[in-house]
């Protein structure tokens, strides 16, 4: 009986032991892998944002390249008939310049003639004929605003062209260098998340096998408690009963001796 009860101690302690071993590595099994769903789960949100991010990048700078060369063309127009307009404005002042002086030289010679026939002649040929280029607001004055205008039109379209350039320029850059920095963090991520799926595979097996283990030792358990476990009845009752058992048997010999005796 008290070896009985030696080996019932060991196998129970032993399995006990297991069995508390095997559930507390479920559960910290479990927990790892909740924690490495929840990993993968927002790395792949992350990535995800991220790739949506680099997409509406490209999207802004097609867009933007898009609109910059229609606006070079619109500048590059403007440009041209800037030009155009001052080269023919330039014509037009000159042609009038040209005739102006004719019509001077003209008048200056009718006058000699007419000087000649009548030393009293009226004080309206004492001057040149100039036309309206000398009054204020002239033909020649206006188209000589009108010729600044355009000059500074071509200007101020040169002016805007350079700077949408350049900042269409930066623009492209900045995008292209922040792109390809969450381009590097998607594949950061990406790794990060194999690396986790590898990793949860592993517990995922791991905790398979250690609940096989943990079952396994609850049957175990089940076995010992019929020969170990006697529910009701302690180590020291088992033993004065069987001491008991003991006794009769010893008293009933006796009884038997005293019987043969007579």
């Amino acid at each position: 009986e008290a070896e009985h009860k030696g080996w019932c101690d060991t196998e129970l302690s032993t399995n006990k032991q297991t069995r508390d071993d095997k559930t507390d590595a479920v559960a910290d099994l479990s927990s790892e892998i909740e924690e490495l769903q929840a990993r993968i789960s927002t790395l792949s949100e992350e990535s995800s944002d991220l790739s949506t991010d680099i997409a509406s990048i490209s999207a802004a700078v097609q867009k933007a390249t898009v609109e910059r060369n229609e606006e070079h063309k619109s500048n590059t127009a403007t440009v041209k008939d800037a030009k155009d307009a001052q080269d023919a404005v330039q014509r037009a002042i000159a042609v009038l310049k040209d005739f102006y002086k004719k019509a001077g030289n003209a008048s200056s010679l009718l006058q000699a003639q007419e000087n000649m026939l009548l030393d009293d002649s009226p004080d309206t040929f004492d001057t040149p004929y100039t036309g309206m280029q000398g009054a204020s607001g002239g033909v020649i004055g206006l188209l000589e605003t009108i010729l600044s205008d355009f000059a500074k039109l071509e200007t101020r379209t040169n002016a805007g062209e350079a700077q949408a350039e350049k900042e269409h320029k930066r623009f492209v850059v900045e995008s292209e260098r922040d792109s390809k920095v969450k381009a590097r963090d998607v594949e950061h991520k990406r790794r990060q998340k194999e690396e986790a799926e590898s990793d949860l595979v592993l517990r995922q097996k791991d905790l398979g096998s250690t609940k096989e283990e943990l079952a396994a030792a609850d049957r175990y358990y089940e076995k010992l408690r019929p020969s170990c476990v006697d529910e009701g009845v302690s180590y020291e009752e088992r033993v004065a009963k069987r001491e008991q058992e003991v006794e009769s048997l010893k008293e009933a010999l006796r009884i038997l001796n005293d019987a043969g005796a007579a």
